[in-house]
């Protein structure tokens, strides 16, 4: 793999859970009932758990960035994606649709859902791709900018694809479909 495509996936992984942390820390209350409400931990341990899930996002967010720590933390951000969806999934298996999936902070209640589910996947998908080793070759500043860019664009495209996804239960109404 390039070495900017790799920069660019990792700088973008980052974004994202630098993002999601400081969702949740816009209003950790709100997080933590939104944890509890997927009743997956024991009730005492919802508070220790919405604060360890910030903690945990703003360290990956941290080592996806430190080349040393490259594939531990490729391999542990497609772990956390796959727990996040593996617990939404588990959640509308057992019919519970209508809780909030505490992905867009406390702004913006949006239900689980299968998409929900497979944005999580193709995004795990994305990290453990970068696990393929990157060719040594310089890194020179015009790859710096084309990262840069590349890392915008992802995230206008995550954020266009996240929004569209959001905007799913109300055009199925306006449709007649749901």
């Amino acid at each position: 793999m390039d070495p900017v495509i790799d920069a660019a996936l990792r700088t973008a992984l980052s974004l994202l859970f630098v993002a999601a942390a400081a969702h949740k820390l816009r209003d950790l209350g709100q997080f933590r009932a939104t944890l509890a409400e997927y009743h997956l931990l024991p009730p005492r341990l919802v508070p220790f758990g919405a604060v360890a899930v910030v903690a945990l996002e703003l360290t990956l967010a941290a080592t996806l960035l430190a080349p040393p720590l490259r594939r531990s933390s490729l391999v542990a951000a497609a772990a956390v994606l796959s727990i996040y969806g593996g617990a939404m999934g588990v959640n509308l298996a057992r019919g519970r649709r209508h809780i909030d999936c505490g992905c867009a902070g406390p702004a913006a209640r949006r239900p689980i859902s299968g998409w929900l589910v497979a944005r999580n996947a193709t995004v795990a998908a994305a990290a453990l791709a970068g696990l393929i080793p990157a060719s040594p070759r310089p890194f020179s500043w015009v790859d710096g900018i084309t990262v840069a860019g590349a890392t915008v664009t992802l995230a206008a495209l995550y954020a266009s694809l996240d929004r569209m996804l959001a905007l799913a239960p109300a055009r199925a109404r306006l449709r007649g479909v749901a």
